[in-house]
């Protein structure tokens, strides 16, 4: 029997300096973000459904699920995101499907997996039917589905960054409503960035939509002028003029300041692991230190080092010893990936 297989690939991002800016109760802002390496994969295997008797099977593989779902009656009760994304794409009647996906991430980091996750579903469910989603709408498409759907606080940048690519400086003119310019990086300046990054992982996830509702209790009645959201959507303009001109010293304040707003943001957002982590990319005379994401309990931080590949390697060393997490790193020059492919198999899927 033949499959049709279609495959998905979508980065995740760091370092996203002037992040809360990009929601609805700023209602404009600006972010600057770098997407990466590790990519949120999905693969849809599909075949006529009279040779199965399960005709939708989702494989949360980070998490070991596999189960069945009714394509007619979908209700979110094991992976909310993932059966909001499949019920709101309306799969076709004729075919059915296994579903894998994977993150190579891990859950709750800071890195905007969730986004990358409903990106990359999206672009692999529209493949099964003519035409495409334009990469906006693609965007617009996944944030919808986390606000609307499963009532979700959430900003706009991760499914921007997930769906382009590449560094990009995001203005948010009217919420949701945003323009994407994907930055050109001279060759050097983006080899020099990939190799001076640390990204550390606490070892803990974090849940973002209860951290804005902390941070939105606390910024009053007209958040949208609060001076910390003022800092953060300049620091944005900084952080792409410092990389666009290969001033690392720039950026690495750049890190500093954003994280210093974080924490004047709410108390609970840069948590102990997190200032320990910073302490000891001082220690090696790192340039910067991002708190990736919402921040919170649970997540990862962007180490800016120096350029001394020798210190870098001996932080690295340093954070295992602490009991840190260092994840691998590449910057993704591309956004969502979609292609198609065929494959001949005697097993149409387990149906567990």
């Amino acid at each position: 029997m033949q499959t049709t297989i279609i495959n998905a690939v979508a980065p995740t991002r760091i370092c996203d300096i002037g992040g809360w800016t990009d929601t609805r109760f700023a209602r404009s802002g600006a972010v600057f973000n770098i997407a990466i390496y590790p990519y949120v994969e999905v693969q849809l295997h599909s075949w006529p459904p009279e040779q199965t008797d399960a005709h939708l099977v989702i494989d949360a593989e980070n998490f070991g699920d596999s189960y069945s779902l009714n394509p007619g009656h979908i209700v979110y009760n094991k992976h909310p995101l993932i059966e909001a994304v499949i019920k709101t794409m309306k799969l076709p009647q004729d075919i059915a499907l296994r579903i894998n996906i994977f993150a190579h991430a891990p859950p709750g980091a800071s890195m905007g997996t969730s986004a990358a996750v409903s990106v990359a579903l999206i672009g692999a469910l529209d493949a099964l039917s003519e035409g495409r989603l334009p990469p906006h709408d693609t965007a617009a498409l996944a944030h919808s589905i986390e606000i609307e759907e499963l009532g979700l606080e959430c900003g706009v940048q991760d499914q921007l960054a997930s769906v382009y690519g590449g560094v990009n400086f995001i203005e948010i003119y009217d919420f949701p409503h945003a323009r994407v310019s994907n930055l050109t990086i001279p060759d050097n300046i983006w080899w020099e960035l990939e190799q001076r990054l640390i990204l550390a992982y606490i070892g803990k996830p974090h849940y973002s939509s209860d951290i804005h509702k902390m941070v939105i209790a606390e910024l009053g009645d007209e958040p949208h002028n609060d001076t910390r959201l003022i800092q953060l959507r300049q620091l944005a303009h900084q952080a792409r003029d410092a990389l666009c001109e290969g001033d690392f010293i720039t950026l690495g304040r750049v890190f500093n300041e954003n994280t210093q707003v974080q924490r004047a943001l709410h108390k609970h957002l840069v948590c102990n692991d997190f200032e320990a982590i910073i302490s000891l990319a001082d220690n090696f005379d790192a340039l910067g230190c991002k708190v990736n994401g919402a921040g919170g309990d649970g997540g990862s931080v962007a180490i800016l080092t120096n350029g001394d590949m020798q210190k870098k390697r001996f932080l690295q060393k340093v954070l295992l010893e602490q009991g840190f997490q260092t994840l691998p790193i590449f910057l993704s020059r591309l956004g969502l990936r979609v292609w198609k492919t065929f494959s001949n198999t005697p097993d149409a899927g387990d149906g567990k």
